[in-house]
């Protein structure tokens, strides 16, 4: 099991079971929170939510998955920080369009006659 899709389920919990709710609060589209709830009800085999016009709630396979779910967050390797590239350093001017190489020979490339 992916550790993002243990942890978006466990933002649906956390949201009351309110799909859209725990997307606002992870900050990721409702349809990879749908895909991901998906994806794990795949791997378990059996549905982890139970889906009524009155609300979702949880089966006994979902309340299970949730006790596991919550172990493995907190056992899992918190993430290194990302390495942020050093301020500061040479400018360099914008040359505009860039410019093609010049061949021996031949007349240079964009170059527009003069007029008289």
């Amino acid at each position: 099991m992916k550790l993002a899709h243990l942890q978006r389920f466990v933002a649906i919990v956390d949201a009351d079971l309110h799909v859209p709710r725990a997307a606002d609060a992870t900050g990721i589209p409702l349809a990879a929170l749908y895909s991901s709830i998906d994806a794990l009800e795949e791997e378990v085999g059996q549905p982890i939510f139970t889906r009524a016009k009155s609300g979702w709630g949880l089966t006994e396979a979902g309340a299970l998955l949730l006790d596991e779910a919550q172990r493995r967050i907190a056992e899992a390797p918190t993430a290194a920080p990302k390495a942020t590239a050093p301020a500061g350093g040479k400018a360099k001017a914008s040359k505009g369009k860039g410019r093609a190489p010049i061949v021996k020979g031949q007349p240079k490339p964009y170059k527009k006659r003069q007029g008289r």
